[in-house]
């Protein structure tokens, strides 16, 4: 799975209309440059990818109402929603070798899924570390500690202690979300945090360069 695939496909929706410097500019806003591959030639890159698979779709390029060059416009397509939001699902349940940034991701954009959803593939989340755990633990006696292996038995130890935390924190968040935290798809007014085209962006990395409109 590609975290830029999906957090460009979010940013763009949450929007419902938006050009590259503005799905940048979001994705800068969220942080999502320090912990994903969330750089502006990637997120260019994504944009254009995606508009050919059909995922978005390319509104005519227009001149910037900053007086800047043209500049061309996404907006997702069924087909991108059906991506994106199953992206969303396969993120929130996988485990295995899973990298941090797609799991950020997916948490960022959960609510866009139905509470009960959410809810069922977060305790999915918690089966698969224990499955995950238990792999591990086939050759590795935690009791015995990570010395019965020489120091490759570090490596065992940490996925030992990746999984345990992941669990905890995942039930820690079941219970958040069991108890009404956050607002889900169906139940209101999300909250959508986005900024509005040409405010300023507090966490902005750089000077805004040529082809930024893009």
């Amino acid at each position: 799975m590609s975290a830029i695939r999906l957090l460009v496909l979010g940013a763009v929706r949450q929007h419902g209309r938006a050009h590259g410097y503005q799905v940048r500019n979001d994705l800068e806003y969220w942080g999502a440059h320090e912990w994903s591959n969330a750089k502006p030639g990637s997120i260019y890159h994504a944009l254009k990818q995606l508009a050919k698979q059909g995922l978005l779709y390319e509104h005519e390029t227009a001149p910037s109402t900053a007086g800047g060059p043209p500049r061309t416009e996404y907006e997702i397509t069924e087909k991108g929603t059906v991506e994106y939001l199953d992206l969303v699902r396969e993120a929130l349940v996988s485990t295995y070798n899973q990298k941090p940034d797609m799991l950020s991701a997916a948490v960022g954009f959960m609510v866009d899924l139905p509470r009960a959803e959410v809810i069922d593939l977060l305790k999915q989340r918690i089966s698969g570390l224990g499955d995950w755990r238990a792999s591990v633990t086939e050759y590795y006696t935690p009791e015995d500690g990570p010395e019965q292996l020489g120091h490759i038995g570090e490596i065992m130890n940490l996925w030992l202690h990746q999984a345990e935390a992941g669990a905890t924190w995942t039930r820690s968040l079941i219970e958040r979300i069991e108890g009404g935290a956050y607002t889900f798809a169906g139940e209101g007014e999300p909250f959508v945090a986005v900024l509005a085209d040409g405010e300023e962006n507090p966490y902005a990395t750089g000077e805004r360069h040529a082809g930024d409109d893009a």
